[in-house]
């Protein structure tokens, strides 16, 4: 397993990522002041963004429903934990982008490769979805508790 969002497990069998980057940003206002630099004050995290990168080549690896299955979640519009192989905990996300393109096509215009890129968002909701995918009707914490304590990473 590389990764797991909600219940989606990123992993070769099903869909697996070359690359993943992370853009982390926090913001500072600014306040003017004369003969001098603007003055600034940190006021809180801001975006925290996720693409994940990489081939699906289901005659290798990979299945072709992956992108479906990410698809509805992302549809549902509700937030899931994310964790690494390792055990580390990101925090909430939601999916914002999802885009795929396919090339090497069979004869019934099914795509040998497809290159996709995922966009995910961290949400600060201390609830994300326990929810199988495309169904936002359970929530619960991170740690499963359900008692709306926020214990993201």
């Amino acid at each position: 397993m590389l990764m797991c969002l909600g219940q989606f497990v990123f992993q070769l069998s099903d869909l697996a990522y070359s690359e993943l980057q992370r853009s982390t940003a926090w913001r500072h206002a600014a306040n003017s002041r004369v003969g001098a630099r603007p003055a600034r004050q940190f006021v809180g995290p801001g975006d925290d963004a996720i693409t994940l990168s990489g081939v699906l080549a289901p005659e290798v690896a990979g299945k072709l429903d992956s992108l479906d299955t990410l698809r509805g979640m992302a549809d549902a519009g509700d937030a899931y934990a994310m964790i690494d192989g390792a055990g580390r905990v990101f925090g909430a996300w939601v999916i914002e982008t999802l885009s795929e393109g396919g090339s090497a096509f069979t004869q019934d215009g099914i795509a040998r490769r497809t290159d996709f890129s995922i966009g995910l968002k961290r949400s600060d909701d201390m609830l994300v979805s326990s929810a199988p995918p495309g169904n936002g009707a359970t929530m619960a914490t991170i740690d499963g508790s359900g008692s709306g304590a926020s214990h993201l990473a």
